[in-house]
């Protein structure tokens, strides 16, 4: 039944309401004040002022993909919109969940390049899930219903509604939609019986199998994880994951062969190269994954399972494709290996070959007393006297990035916030702010680089006025480390623009902004160092100075094979041979 005739803006919160938003992350301005007056005049959502309109997408992300929910983001027309176009393209690449609600100028003034207008419909249309401009009040509460449909279902992504300052302050009836039912919009859940039958068939009968999992696993839900690892259990099949994927695999379990790809570990990469049956489980084979594409796992038959119909075939042909949601897609899986009386192949030659592989230690480094602190061990120091915590990390990108992929283990899903697709430098900390908004007693970590966290440094702000006790543990090497890394191995060490000359004082700068500062400067400090920042009960920036020039590895340079893998700066790679010892 239709409610009392209300503002266009009293319309849009009171439907984010039913739709059970808690939170809205966003910054105002001219084009969506009758929105915040609406927000003002409720209780029922917490709004969350950052101080740019990127960090507001950001911690939408981390929100999300840390509770489960959809991040909701509110920002103004012009500038506000344009800032927030990074955060919607890092969502849309990594399939999170966001509605932006962006104002526009009113209706008559839209195409007179009107103060603060742009075409935010067009400037988001390649880089979002799906957008609208409303230009009728009794279609806001529809729109917003169905954008959360678009956001949440199928391939999770970002969703952009555009909505004019007259729009929102015209008077219309708001009724709560039943159900959406999108006439050209309805995503596959349930994968075709015939076809996971097959799979069953081919995965049974494999004698090198390898699972391999993305971050589609864990958009599924908590269910998709758990029937992963029985899946797991089941067929004996190592597996390996895509950086968005970690954690919905244990990192103690025996059978994980760790992260593969371009800084993957030696046993991922090979086993993809080996194996004779690859189930892909939700990922999308990324370049930064397959490498050289013709040398891509060339022995091995494929089966590829991914909610995205337009993602089957689109890198990578496989012999077996199946849309569905992967959670749903596993289970039924599990259900007809049952059925059919199933037992794990004989896989004891594949796990020598493996077990091979996992001897060379690939992440293997040394840290000698007395000397710089080596990245590798501080992030190791940090996972042992967190692990107990069972802590959330976001991270920014680069070095520290990989580097915490490699040596900082997870259990479960929805502890690892990371940008893998966009690649975008300034996501972790406000990604964190996020995260502790929707886990307030949860312990949450930005392991962060000097470069990147200068990026949307501000929202140390937005963390201190929200009480929110985030932690900051910055690997400082004074570089933009893997653009140097890059420029050593590839551009003969003619480091241009990849040294910071005039970096600020982290801990001064910390104080400023109301936070704890600590610097850690020796390999004596740093053990104290980590564990003074667990004691402090607010929020604190770590200053973690290490070695300027160590590069990350092991790394497959672009364009290589699985088989050219770097395991250190001197140390190539090549075939593989049959007995899986490494020719180098």
């Amino acid at each position: 039944m239709a409610g009392p005739n209300q503002t266009g803006a009293e319309i849009i919160v009171q439907a984010l309401a039913d739709l059970g938003v808690e939170v809205v992350f966003g910054y105002p301005g001219g084009a969506v004040l009758p929105i915040y007056d609406a927000i003002f005049q409720q209780d029922r959502i917490r709004h969350i002022l950052v101080r740019q309109e990127g960090g507001a997408v950001h911690a939408a992300e981390g929100y999300a993909r840390s509770t489960g929910k959809p991040g909701v983001v509110l920002v103004t027309s012009g500038p506000g919109a344009t800032n927030a176009v990074t955060g919607i393209a890092d969502a849309l690449l990594d399939s999170i969940p966001l509605v932006i609600i962006t104002g526009q100028v009113p209706t008559h003034l839209i195409g007179t390049d009107a103060f603060q207008e742009c075409d935010t419909v067009g400037i988001t249309r390649h880089c979002s899930k799906h957008n609208y401009l409303v230009k009728d009040a009794d279609k806001l509460g529809q729109t917003v219903h169905e954008a959360f449909h678009i956001a949440t279902s199928g391939r999770p992504g970002p969703v952009v509604i555009d909505i004019p300052k007259d729009v929102q302050v015209m008077k219309a009836r708001y009724t709560a939609p039943k159900a959406i039912e999108h006439k050209t919009y309805r995503p596959q859940v349930d994968g075709d019986a015939a076809l996971v039958s097959a799979a069953v068939d081919m995965l049974a009968a494999a004698e090198r199998p390898i699972l391999y999992t993305g971050g589609g696993v864990i958009n599924s839900g908590p269910a998709a994880s758990a029937a992963l690892r029985e899946l797991a259990a089941l067929t004996g099949a190592p597996v390996t994951s895509t950086l968005m994927g970690l954690g919905a695999f244990p990192s103690a379990d025996p059978q994980w062969l760790g992260m593969l790809g371009m800084h993957g570990t030696y046993e991922a990469n090979l086993a993809m190269n080996q194996c004779d049956l690859m189930l892909c489980l939700g990922a999308r084979f990324d370049d930064r994954v397959t490498g050289r594409l013709d040398a891509f796992s060339p022995g091995s038959r494929k089966i590829h399972v991914d909610i995205d119909r337009s993602s089957i075939n689109k890198n990578v042909r496989v012999d077996l494709g199946i849309v569905g949601d992967v959670g749903a897609v596993i289970e039924a899986m599990l259900a007809e290996w049952k059925r059919r009386g199933h037992r794990a192949a004989d896989l004891h030659e594949w796990n020598a070959r493996i077990a091979g592989w996992k001897a060379r230690d690939c992440l293997a480094f040394e840290q000698k007393k007395g000397a710089e602190i080596l990245p590798q061990h501080a992030i190791k120091q940090l996972y042992d006297a967190t692990k107990h915590l069972d802590p959330i990390i976001s991270t920014e990108v680069g070095q520290h990035q990989m580097w915490a992929a490699q040596h900082f283990g997870f259990e479960g899903p929805n502890r690892w916030l990371t940008s893998g697709g966009l690649g975008t430098m300034g996501y972790g900390l406000p990604a964190a702010i996020g995260a502790q908004l929707g886990h307030p007693d949860r312990l949450v970590i930005d392991i962060a680089g000097e470069a990147s966290i200068l990026m949307n440094i501000q929202e140390m702000s937005t963390a201190k006025q929200y009480r929110l006790p985030v932690k900051i543990f910055i690997l400082n090497n004074e570089y933009m480390g893997m653009v140097r890394q890059w420029q050593e191995l590839n551009h003969g060490g003619r480091y241009s623009e990849s040294y910071s000359e005039a970096l600020p004082d982290f801990v001064k700068l910390a104080e400023a902004y109301g936070w704890k500062g600590l610097r850690i400067e020796t390999l004596d400090q740093l053990d104290d160092g980590i564990a003074a920042m667990l004691a402090e009960p607010g929020p604190v920036m770590v200053d973690c100075r290490v070695a300027k020039l160590a590069n990350c590895f092991p790394m497959i340079p672009s364009g290589a094979a699985h088989t050219e893998m770097m395991l250190h700066a001197a140390e190539v790679v090549g075939a593989a041979s049959s007995e899986g010892q490494a020719l180098v």
